[in-house]
């Protein structure tokens, strides 16, 4: 038993926890808000480790394995994994390790699936969600028979972690990206990263107005409203990084300026 469930244990949590490699996470955070915004919610985004999406499977499991001991340890009822590489590695172990609720991240390769008129749909995402059986598995049940065009997007993940959602630099990533996959005729577009969805404005208005984008923020904040959660005595959110909490702040101030969030700093090992 780790230390965090010892301590777990006698505790009455309430805390929906949510984690996350960077700022990515933000986005989901927003979509949980929105629609639970009676609860109190904890967030680590692990900016010392950022990116994730190129690491190996075995880091990335370790971490998240960590970063689920400091939710636990906050009081965490329910965690969201908001990283679909984490996601993608670490999911399952995690549901056989501790004794409450995980919901994951996983491209919308479903609701793509069926919204495609020309057959091909692009996915957006990072090495390792790609490279997982599970994005695999995905594709095999509900894609089988379209074709689905793969794109890691590392300059991405950069961009959001700088706070550049607009200009020329990112509009070179996007047409770095997109290029190919447009010229196969995709229609439908999956954002296969949270950090994606802080960059959807600037797709939409980068790329052909039938393009369609799937992001399964509200999704994952609806799978996170069917938990049994207790009832609140508060409905604070608190924002922890392992990287510097100023810039963690001003990051926060761009992308979830409602928020008004003053970061704190976690250490971990």
């Amino acid at each position: 038993m780790s230390f965090a469930l010892t301590h777990f244990i006698g505790k009455l949590p309430e805390v929906i926890g949510i984690l996350d490699s960077g700022v990515g996470g933000l986005s989901v955070m927003r979509e949980i808000r929105a629609q639970l915004p009676e609860q109190p919610l904890t967030y680590i985004g692990d900016t010392a480790w950022c990116p994730y999406g190129n690491k190996d499977f075995s880091e990335i499991r370790d971490r998240t394995f960590i970063l689920t001991d400091s939710l636990i340890e906050a009081g965490a009822e329910v965690i969201v994994v908001a990283c679909n590489s984490a996601t993608i590695v670490a999911i399952e172990a995690l549901r056989s390790q501790y004794p409450i609720p995980f919901v994951g991240m996983e491209p919308g390769v479903k609701p793509a699936a069926s919204l495609t008129k020309t057959g091909t749909i692009g996915v957006l995402a990072t090495e390792a969600s790609l490279a997982g059986e599970k994005f695999h598995r995905l594709v095999a049940t509900h894609a089988r028979d379209l074709r689905v065009i793969t794109q890691p997007c590392p300059k991405f993940v950069e961009l959001v972690e700088r706070g550049i959602l607009t200009g020329a630099e990112v509009e070179e990533a996007i047409d770095e990206y997109t290029s190919a996959i447009l010229k196969a005729d995709a229609d439908v577009f999956i954002l296969g990263c949270s950090h994606y969805p802080f960059l959807r404005p600037t797709l939409e208005a980068s790329l052909p107005d039938h393009i369609q984008f799937i992001d399964t923020g509200s999704a994952i904040a609806r799978r996170v409203k069917q938990q049994l959660l207790s009832s609140p005595t508060h409905n604070k959110v608190k924002v922890l990084t392992t990287g510097n909490p100023e810039q963690f702040s001003q990051l926060c101030e761009i992308l979830i300026p409602e928020f008004q969030i003053k970061c704190q700093a976690l250490k971990l090992p």
